[in-house]
């Protein structure tokens, strides 16, 4: 599991005092890059070999502006060339928001989905675990 803190900024609240729902997505992004370093190292997008093909947010509670929020990352499937990234975002120890997000190994060049194998898919089974229950 990867876990990554998150200091909100003001901006990221919303006109009922908590943090934008739109916020989650973009931090959960931020936090799959210690996945996607797996993949790619240097994160140079030229070399790029994932594609996104789902990505769901469940809201279980607000979070709030002043607090740090955690973020952890871990993998609930690992396919022949896809996987299920689950992350968690916790705030005081509470799960307020749970989101899955389906990727892709992908040859961007020849336009298809290639099979995770070797050191790659073995740094990847590191990382799974059974996921929250879902809402």
């Amino acid at each position: 599991m990867f876990t990554r803190t998150i200091e909100p900024a003001f901006y990221d609240t919303d006109a009922l005092g908590h943090i934008n729902n739109t916020r989650l997505p973009a931090w959960f992004e931020l936090a799959r890059n210690d996945l996607f370093k797996l993949f790619t190292p240097d994160l140079n997008p030229k070399n790029w070999r994932l594609i996104m093909a789902r990505m769901e947010v469940d809201y279980r509670a607000e979070l709030f502006y002043g607090h740090d929020i955690e973020i952890r990352t871990y993998l609930t499937r690992l396919g022949n060339s896809s996987f299920t990234v689950t992350q968690e975002a916790r705030q005081h120890g509470i799960l307020t928001n749970l989101g899955h997000t389906v990727m892709v190994q992908y040859d961007h060049q020849a336009k298809c989905a290639k099979p995770i194998e070797g050191d790659l898919r073995d740094a990847l089974s590191a990382h799974l675990q059974n996921a929250p229950e879902s809402v």
